[in-house]
């Protein structure tokens, strides 16, 4: 009798939450008071695998919404055989997505697509442990015709047919070995935000850029777009430190409508910004197009709240964008950023996907390397996004060195968090939150509060 296969028997879900808004990190126009948090599953199985881990990022309220979302999607993924699905992590992208009854809550979007991509990232970490290797080296290492069945090309043949993404994937397999190696050795290229956020000081601002550059990066950014006048400051202060030979991007984080995204755009301009990020309403293609035109050579740079492989296609043909930038648990997982990936190559268009937040660095760096080894095969123009905090929660967390991320070696997808964190900051019950709820309702809190008031 042959043996039974394993199955997945449970999708465990957190909802996990930081109090990074304590300390302002995270703070933007339009988030200023950011609590970053990860809406995490766990696949587990009956078997001796490994389990697979994954999330999607929010920042505080309504994470539990999330978290919901990913628990509605169990009966499509609880006793699927482990073989099967890492096999082919494509069929179950695919049923997840057509979904019947929960497509109307989407189509492709919002909260229950994210929910998609926690799940489908989940059983990619699973299939990259089986197979013993970092998830950047299964997909550069994988049969190309198999990675183009796990595509979905509806919507997007008019820009970019299965035999095209073929051809894509072939050639950029040619000198995969020898960029491997380059890769171990030198790492990808990185940028950080940490100086940059909304909520900081000049004197904090002055140190962080100036670490940055000590670090051996040589991109920063900077939050824009409460403020004209401040914002002035904040880029001169920046400049300064900085010198000419680093690049500072600004990203407005959607503030603005398209006019004011012009006028503030080019308000900027005497400090050389390299690009412009979320100008604009992150669905308003035509916008986005309007504004690039108007503001070069200072470059548009979107994507990480745009929702799918479709208005990824439409910011390509409409030349709306200058850069490209994915993020790893907006879309449906890596089915869909694997399209998006194939769709920035045809059009010639550089990725620089957006990180920072709960575990984002830890996941993005895998598809972008992914995308040197071996579909471009370049990192001209080409940076990851990274943010310093909250790495230590991760049992396989980002390594930057000289500015770069060191390729992970570790299989899987680096998603698994320390068990510690999770038992410590889910939400309400987790240790620091029970605590931090004990400490508010303290009578004596209480009494002070009274007292401050009168």
């Amino acid at each position: 009798m042959s043996p039974t296969p394993a199955r997945i028997t449970a999708v465990d879900t957190y909802d996990i939450r930081f109090p990074t808004s304590r300390e302002l990190d995270g703070s933007d126009a339009m988030n200023p008071d950011p609590d970053y948090s990860a809406a995490y599953l766990v696949l587990r199985t009956d078997g001796d695998d490994p389990e697979g881990h994954g999330f999607t990022f929010t920042i505080g309220r309504g994470n539990d919404v999330q978290v919901a979302a990913i628990h509605a999607l169990r009966h499509h993924v609880v006793g699927r055989p482990v073989d099967e699905v890492c096999a082919d992590p494509g069929s179950l992208f695919r049923d997840l997505i057509g979904d019947s009854q929960l497509r109307w809550l989407g189509p492709e979007k919002g909260v229950m697509h994210m929910a998609i991509g926690a799940v489908v990232n989940a059983v990619w970490d699973l299939a990259a442990k089986r197979a013993g290797k970092p998830l950047w080296r299964l997909l550069a290492e994988a049969d190309p015709q198999w990675l183009v069945g796990q595509i979905d090309f509806r919507y997007i043949t008019d820009a970019l047919t299965p035999a095209q993404a073929l051809h894509l994937l072939r050639r950029g397999r040619q000198g995969a070995a020898g960029r491997t190696a380059r890769l171990l050795e030198r790492g990808y290229p990185g940028y950080t935000t940490s100086a940059g956020w909304l909520g900081y000081d000049d004197e904090k601002l002055t140190r962080l850029a100036a670490q940055a550059v000590a670090d051996g990066f040589t991109q920063i950014k900077l939050k824009v777009g409460a403020d004209l006048d401040d914002d002035v400051r904040r880029c001169r202060v920046a400049r300064a430190v900085v010198g000419p030979g680093i690049r500072i991007a600004v990203d407005a984080n959607q503030r603005w409508d398209t006019a004011e995204a012009i006028r503030w755009t080019k308000a900027l301009a005497e400090f050389d910004p390299y690009w412009i990020e979320e100008p604009t309403s992150p669905d308003d293609v035509l916008a986005h197009a309007a504004i690039r035109e108007a503001v070069a050579p200072v470059k548009v740079a979107t994507g990480e709240h745009v929702h799918n492989r479709v208005v990824f296609k439409q910011m390509l043909q409409a030349g709306a964008l200058d850069v490209l930038q994915i993020d790893a648990a907006r879309v449906g997982g890596v089915n869909e950023n694997l399209a998006i990936l194939l769709l920035a190559a045809k059009y010639g268009v550089p990725v620089c996907p957006h990180a920072g937040g709960v575990g984002l660095c830890e996941l993005v760096q895998h598809l972008s390397m992914f995308d040197y080894v071996a579909l471009t095969g370049t990192t001209e123009d080409r940076v990851i996004e990274y943010v310093d905090h909250l790495h230590d929660h991760f049992l396989d967390p980002v390594v930057i060195r000289d500015g770069h991320y060191t390729a992970p070696t570790a299989p899987g997808f680096s998603a698994a968090m320390r068990p510690e964190s999770i038992e410590r900051y889910t939400f309400p019950g987790g240790t620091f939150w029970a605590a931090d709820l004990a400490q508010q309702n303290r009578p004596d809190r209480h009494d002070q509060q009274k007292g401050h008031a009168a």
